[in-house]
């Protein structure tokens, strides 16, 4: 679990990486890695390592919350 600290610090960073958005999202770091490896999380190769645009990631969770909601309907 984040605190607010690690949140705040979130905020600050424009780039985030896979440790990062697994904090973040409060996911561990394989689930992260297998959504990236099938291209359903917006991702950016930077050598060897993934990273990952905070607002990119926020914008792909609002996505997914706005898609379960139309399938309810």
């Amino acid at each position: 679990m984040i605190n607010k600290n690690q949140q705040n610090n979130f905020n600050n960073y424009k780039w985030l990486t896979l440790d990062q958005v697994a904090d973040y999202l409060q996911m561990s770091k394989s689930s992260i890695y297998k959504i990236v490896q099938k291209g359903r999380i917006p991702a950016y190769k930077v050598g060897r390592q993934w990273r990952f645009k905070r607002e990119e990631v926020d914008t792909w969770v609002e996505k997914g919350r706005l898609q379960k909601a139309r399938n309810k309907r």
